[in-house]
C-alpha cells in the first residue's frame, strides 16, 4: 500500500470545489424537504387533511427515502457515483415541483415518496465521495461544512414556504423550491470522481467491491449499532420538530402563520449554522486528546438538548419558548459532522456508502419517518392538543443520550483497512 503522499490525490482546489458543489446540492436537498412544513396549515385547509393526515404526508417522503437508501448505498459502493447522483437530484427536484400540483391526499403522498427516493440517491453517496477526497485529518472539517447546508437549506425552505403561505399560495412554494435542482444536477458531471480509499492512501485495486454479506454484517458491529440507534433517537425529535415547529408556535403561542415559519426558519439557520461549525471544531480538538472525541460531542449535545427541549415545550411565555427552542436546536445540530466522521472511522473504506445507506434506512425508519405521524396522531387522540403530543420528544432524546454514552466505553482507534 502506498503512503498518502504517493497517491494521485486531486488538488486542494479541486477537493474544495467538489465540496462546494456537493454542499450546494445538500442545501437544496433540505430546502425541498422542509418547504412543506411552512405551508402545512393552508395545505391542510385546502386538501382537508387532519393532523394525522398531515403527519402521514410528511412521513411519505421518509418512506421513499429510507426504503430506497440501501439499494443506492450498495450501488454507490460498486458503480460510478458521478452518473448515479445527478439522476437522483433531477428526480427529487421535479417531484418537489410536482408536489404543488397535488389535489388529494393520495396524490400528495405518492409524489412526496418520489422526492424521498431522489434524495436518498444523493445523500447516501455524497458523504462517501467527500471521505474519498479528504484525508482523515481534514475529513471531519469537510463533512462538517457539507452538513452546514442542513440548517441553511432548511431555513431557506421555511422562509420561502412562509412567504408563500402568508400570500395564500402554498402550491407556488413547491414549484419554486424544486426548479433550481433541475439546473444544478448537471454540475455533478463536472467533477472528477475519486477512487474509493484514495484519501487513505489505498490503491483502487486494493479496495474490494462491497458484498451483501459484509453490509449485513454491519448490524453485528456493536459500535456501529450504538451510533445509529442513538442517531435514530436524535432524528426522531428533529423530524417532528421540523414538521410541527411552525404549527406549534402558531397554535400554542398565537404567532401569525407566516411569522411563525419565518422565526422558526431563522432560528434553525442561526442555531444550526453556528452549532454545526462549532461542533466540528470542538470534535477536532477532542479527537486529538481521545479516540472518543467525536462521541463526547455527540453525548454532550443530547444531554444538554433534552431539558431545554422540555422547557421550551412546556413554558407558557412565547419569548421563553422561542429561546428554549433555539437553544435545543443549537445542541441538536452540534454533533452533525462528528456523527458521520465517527461512522467512517468504524467501517472499512469499501463499505462507506453502504454504511451510510444502512444508517439512513434505520434512522429514518425508526426516526423521522414515524415521528411526525406519531405526534400528529397523539395530538388528534388528545383532542388536537399539540402541546401534550410533543412531550414525547425530550423522552426520546434522553434515550439517545444513554446509547451514545455507552458508545464512549467501546470507542477505540479508527479501523484501518490494509491492502
Amino acid at each position: 500500500m502506498r503512503s498518502p503522499s504517493q497517491v494521485p490525490l486531486s488538488s486542494a482546489a479541486s477537493a474544495w470545489f467538489t465540496l462546494a458543489i456537493l454542499s450546494g446540492l445538500n442545501m437544496l436537498n433540505y430546502l425541498d424537504r422542509y418547504v412543506m412544513s411552512a405551508v402545512l396549515t393552508p395545505m391542510q385547509k385546502e386538501l382537508r387533511l387532519t393532523d394525522g393526515d398531515a403527519g402521514w404526508a410528511a412521513s411519505a417522503f421518509m418512506l421513499g427515502y429510507f426504503v430506497s437508501a440501501p439499494l443506492f448505498g450498495y450501488l454507490g459502493d460498486r458503480f460510478p457515483r458521478r452518473f448515479l447522483m445527478p439522476g437522483g437530484v433531477l428526480v427529487w427536484s421535479l417531484a418537489t415541483a410536482g408536489s404543488g400540483l397535488a389535489h388529494s391526499f393520495a396524490h400528495l403522498f405518492a409524489i412526496r415518496m418520489v422526492v424521498g427516493v431522489g434524495e436518498a440517491c444523493f445523500v447516501t453517496m455524497g458523504p462517501s465521495w467527500i471521505s474519498d477526497v479528504f484525508a482523515a485529518t481534514k475529513r471531519n472539517t469537510a463533512l462538517t461544512l457539507f452538513y452546514v447546508a442542513i440548517p441553511f437549506g432548511s431555513a431557506i425552505g421555511f422562509t420561502i414556504g412562509g412567504w408563500f403561505a402568508q400570500h395564500g399560495d402554498w402550491r407556488g412554494a413547491f414549484i419554486y423550491a424544486g426548479l433550481p435542482g433541475v439546473l444544478l444536477a448537471l454540475s455533478l458531471l463536472l467533477l472528477r470522481e475519486p477512487q474509493r480509499g484514495e484519501s487513505d492512501g489505498i490503491e483502487g485495486e486494493a479496495v474490494p467491491k462491497a458484498r451483501v454479506r459484509e453490509v449485513a454484517g454491519l448490524l453485528l458491529n456493536r459500535r456501529y449499532n450504538l451510533l445509529i440507534w442513538g442517531y435514530a433517537a436524535q432524528t426522531f425529535s428533529i423530524g417532528a420538530f421540523g414538521v410541527w415547529g411552525p404549527t406549534f408556535l402558531h397554535r400554542i403561542h398565537d404567532l401569525p402563520l407566516g411569522e411563525s415559519s419565518t422565526i422558526f426558519g431563522a432560528m434553525l439557520a442561526g442555531a444550526g449554522l453556528v452549532a454545526t461549525l462549532l461542533g466540528g471544531m470542538l470534535a477536532n480538538v477532542l479527537r486529538r486528546r481521545t479516540p472518543a472525541g467525536y462521541v463526547w460531542v455527540m453525548v454532550l449535545s443530547l444531554v444538554l438538548a433534552t431539558p431545554l427541549c422540555f422547557f421550551a415545550l412546556m413554558v407558557g411565555n412565547a419569548t421563553w419558548s422561542l429561546i428554549g427552542l433555539g437553544a435545543s436546536m443549537f445542541f441538536l445540530f452540534l454533533p452533525t459532522g462528528p456523527i458521520a466522521s465517527e461512522m467512517f472511522e468504524i467501517v472499512p473504506v469499501h463499505l462507506r456508502a453502504s454504511a451510510m445507506a444502512l444508517c439512513t434506512f434505520i434512522i429514518h425508519l425508526f426516526g423521522d419517518f414515524g415521528s411526525p405521524t406519531i405526534v400528529g396522531n397523539l395530538s388528534t387522540y388528545n383532542g388536537d392538543n399539540l402541546q401534550k403530543a410533543v412531550l414525547i420528544l425530550p423522552i426520546v432524546l434522553l434515550a439517545g443520550a444513554v446509547l451514545w454514552g455507552v458508545l464512549i466505553h467501546f470507542t477505540r482507534e479508527p479501523l484501518k483497512v490494509e491492502a
